[in-house]
């Protein structure tokens, strides 16, 4: 008999076979349908959730960057708001201290 000798792969290698494999799917007559999936491994899980969690974070960066960029935050306060509280405050009924009678008292 003769011996087949196993052959010897790093971890590093490992690693990558594992996290980075192609998951096979089974065909199924509706393959749009996600009702069911399944991941194939934790890594698989792990990676979409990373992917979509760094997606949100490099959107949301961008839309921040573009707020900065175009200082649009200076640009809603100077046009929206500083407006509406101008017109709030000037129809505002204010005594007038000159009409207020001066006694000096000794």
């Amino acid at each position: 008999m003769s011996k087949i000798k196993a052959k010897k792969t790093s971890l590093p290698v490992k690693l990558l076979k594992f996290f980075f494999h192609k998951k096979v799917q089974a065909k199924t007559k509706n393959r749009r349908s996600r009702k069911g999936k399944k991941h194939c491994c934790a890594g698989c899980a792990l990676f979409r959730l990373l992917g979509r969690i760094f997606g949100i974070f490099a959107a949301l960066y961008a839309v921040l960057f573009t707020v900065f960029f175009f200082d649009l935050d200076g640009k809603l306060l100077y046009y929206v708001v500083e407006p509406l509280l101008v017109k709030h405050y000037d129809k505002m009924e204010r005594r007038n201290p000159l009409d207020m009678p001066y006694d000096i008292k000794e």
